[in-house]
């Protein structure tokens, strides 16, 4: 059965902040690769029709706007094709529109399925709402012979002030955007949606889209009553989706893979008064020392400056005294927080935790500050206001990252879903949690850190609703098969080569770990025909910086199972 769900997903960006098939090095792009076909719906003089002459920039040779904004999103598309199998192309039915723009924030884009059909030949869950694109691939044949996605882009972003501050769409293919914003990682967020990354169910009410629930809702695990959202009632359904942090996609891939997609997570722990003891979930912070499993036990105690607002810690501090040796507790707002942190640092405190003002919930910091040597951490407005009124009684908590659960996760490493309260439509459910570090394609909001072409723990996501076999962290007598990979020279100083063959074609994911299973580097992310490959890892991370000496793991993902080796960086 077929329906239309009027339903999309919404990009946005709030300031604080490829190639073909054919082009890919060794890289074969087979029968089973997808071919998605983007549609032009614009009208003449428009979006993907601008006449206006463009420079080539980044890799992106066209010679208009409209030509350039067409091969980005080829260039995305193709990226999703080598990643997903399917017999039947893949219709995308796209255009450039006046979307909401203001000087801080915009609607980047927004997209959906334009069909969902349930209990086809080919389904792997009777009663449950499938996205077009996904429901063709399963059934094996084009269920409505008809456009699978609709997606809008918006045209306001054309170097006006009034828009992003005159921020324009950069139509590179190399992530190198500066100041404007990179069209690229904006389509393959929104291809994800449109490809299966979104309910149908309505989650202001909770009901589902005439009756039935969404594939994506048999994924979602509500901690609060231990149900899925294809057990739960509406009204379950609706407070679910304004739980903050309480909603976990238990897919078996995408739970084992954050392990190693995802950094450990930081949060503070409040032992102490009993009322208020928890775990506080906490963003990511590129400055300050780094935190530890044990941690930094002490107690909170409220920063004050005497100035302004002065529980902010823009200014000097006034209470250095009560201050030494505790953990400040500090306002966010009106200065940057490498500033709050100095100056608490300053007054002998050796940890700051930041309250958001607003409810947002807990935010990554990202600015560097090498003078600052104290551990950072913060917590969402919810718990900013728990701890603040029990701070003139005591209140004790370590801050420290988890010992095994990463960053936008819950205990268990399922990966969170985005849940704020209120709830944000087009937002919430359908996005990873913003706590997730590094950033993740299919967060609400796109990220400046994105790689182009790299989709993280999405493709794992995949894998759970049915694009991908799973394979990932299942042990089956395939995986004795399971080629293997080896790196020489090693020990290396500058490269080494990690060398494999295949017995059968078919997806590819060459990676390199730390010991700790943070990702290092993604080698290749592509489907290879049969027989030997090698790749050079010349020893620089993902963000292009060079790594030290030590030991690191090589791991080969195919059909066939996981393969490790082990490779030696010296001086």
């Amino acid at each position: 059965m077929r329906q239309h769900p009027r339903t999309s997903a919404l990009t946005t960006l709030a300031f604080a902040a490829l190639m073909p098939c054919a082009a890919i090095p060794v890289v074969v792009c087979p029968v089973l690769a997808a071919n998605i076909t983007i549609v032009n719906a614009d009208g003449a003089g428009e979006g993907f029709n601008d006449p206006t002459a463009a420079v080539p920039v980044g890799g992106n040779a066209g010679a208009t706007v409209g030509a350039q904004r067409l091969i980005v999103f080829q260039t995305a598309a193709n990226y999703w094709g080598t990643l997903l199998p399917s017999a039947v192309t893949i219709r995308v039915n796209a255009r450039f529109d006046p979307l909401t723009c203001t000087p801080t924030g915009a609607v980047l884009g927004s997209a959906g399925p334009l069909g969902v059909f349930r209990d086809f030949g080919g389904a792997e869950f009777a009663g449950h709402w499938y996205h077009s694109a996904l429901a063709n691939k399963l059934a094996g044949f084009d269920l409505d012979g008809g456009d699978d996605i609709q997606a809008q882009f918006n045209s306001n972003l054309n170097g006006s002030p009034g828009c992003l501050g005159g921020a324009g769409w950069y139509l590179g293919l190399d992530g190198v955007e500066g100041i404007n914003v990179d069209l690229l990682p904006v389509v393959m967020h929104e291809l994800g949606h449109g490809l299966g990354f979104s309910t149908t169910t309505n989650g202001t009410t909770g009901n589902y889209l005439s009756g039935f629930p969404a594939l994506w809702d048999h994924f979602l695990l509500d901690r609060v009553t231990s149900l899925h959202w294809d057990q739960m009632s509406a009204g379950q359904r609706a407070a679910s989706a304004i739980s903050n942090y309480q909603l976990s996609w238990d897919g078996d891939a995408a739970t084992f893979e954050s392990r190693f997609e995802l950094d450990p997570r930081p949060e503070n722990v409040v032992t102490a008064p009993a009322g208020i003891a928890g775990t506080y979930l906490s963003g990511k912070s590129l400055f300050g020392a780094a935190l530890t499993t044990g941690g930094v036990t002490a107690q909170v105690v409220q920063a004050l400056d005497g100035s302004g607002s002065t529980t902010d810690a823009c200014e000097a501090i006034t209470n250095g005294a009560a201050l030494s040796g505790k953990i400040a507790f500090v306002d966010r707002g009106t200065c940057p927080f490498t500033q709050k942190a100095l100056n608490v640092q300053a007054a002998g405190a050796v940890g700051i935790i930041i309250a958001n003002n607003v409810n947002t919930g807990a935010f990554e910091m990202l600015a560097t500050n090498g003078s600052v040597t104290i551990p950072v951490t913060n917590v969402d407005q919810i718990g900013g206001n728990l701890i603040r009124p029990q701070l003139a009684g005591g209140v004790t908590a370590t801050m420290r990252i988890h010992p095994t659960a990463r960053a936008g996760t819950d205990d268990l490493n399922r990966p969170l879903l985005y849940t704020p309260n209120p709830f944000q439509g087009g937002s919430s459910v359908s996005h990873f949690e913003v706590l997730s570090y590094p950033n993740a394609l299919m967060e609400p909001a796109i990220n400046l850190d994105l790689a182009p072409g790299d989709v993280d723990l999405t493709r794992f996501l995949f894998e759970d609703i049915g694009w991908l076999p799973r394979t990932t962290g299942v042990s089956t007598p395939a995986a004795s098969r399971a080629a293997s990979v080896v790196g020489a020279p090693n020990p290396f100083q500058s490269s080494a080569v990690l060398r494999f063959e295949l017995s059968r074609p078919g997806l590819v994911d060459l990676s390199v770990f730390d010991t700790q299973g943070r990702l290092v580097r993604r080698i290749t992310n592509a489907w290879m025909p049969a027989g030997p490959h090698g790749f050079e890892w010349n020893g620089l991370d993902d963000a292009g910086r060079e790594v030290g000496a030590g030991v690191f793991l090589s791991r080969l993902r195919t059909g066939d199972g996981d393969s490790y080796g082990r490779l030696v960086r010296v001086n």
